[in-house]
């Protein structure tokens, strides 16, 4: 906040989060560390367990994510650009629109199978895919964009391509997770 208008240049980005078996591979080739649990909240074998392979893959701190991305020729989106991915160009309140968020649309801590939060799929629940077509942009996994965090950051910024702030403390982070009550956008 506040809401303003920013300017960006074409950009690509992924339709679906990172899965265990893309992560897997940066892994087997020493480039990526493995994550910092293989649990999840309702599994005791996740990361590493086939069933899995196409879950989202969890526990990864940004320094890897970034490292997954270089190698695998890419680079985490800045802020703008992953809010223009999930929000379109009409910004839409969520990625499927102004529907208020239920289990089709999205996975996060108020839906659960007996107490226990899940993760889904990356690409699952087409009814909350993005004007983009993204999948999961809202819940299932928190997503990290390359931008540092800065309050005040909204207050100076460039218009075109912001590429957030120089430095800080926090790396940001968008979309939620399953155990978020909240959605980030």
């Amino acid at each position: 906040k506040p809401v303003h208008k920013v300017t960006l240049d074409a950009f690509w980005i992924d339709q679906t989060e990172v899965t265990n078996a893309m992560y897997a591979k940066c892994v087997t080739d020493g480039q990526c560390n493995p994550p910092s649990s293989s649990k999840s909240s309702a599994h005791d074998s996740y990361y590493g367990n086939s069933v899995y392979d196409n879950y989202p893959v969890i526990y990864v701190a940004w320094s890897d994510a970034n490292k997954y991305c270089s190698w695998a020729d890419r680079r985490l989106p800045t802020e703008a650009e992953w809010e223009k991915a999930a929000r379109g160009t009409e910004g839409g309140l969520f990625p499927w629109g102004e529907a208020i968020p239920d289990p089709k649309r999205a996975m996060f801590g108020q839906y659960h199978v007996h107490e226990i939060p899940i993760l889904a799929p990356v690409d699952s629940l087409e009814d909350g895919r993005s004007p983009y077509g993204l999948h999961h942009m809202a819940g299932n996994v928190a997503e990290w964009v390359q931008d540092w965090f800065g309050f005040d950051y909204y207050a100076y910024m460039t218009e075109k391509n912001p590429p957030g702030p120089t430095s800080g403390r926090y790396r940001s982070v968008r979309g939620g997770s399953w155990k978020s009550k909240v959605i980030m956008l």
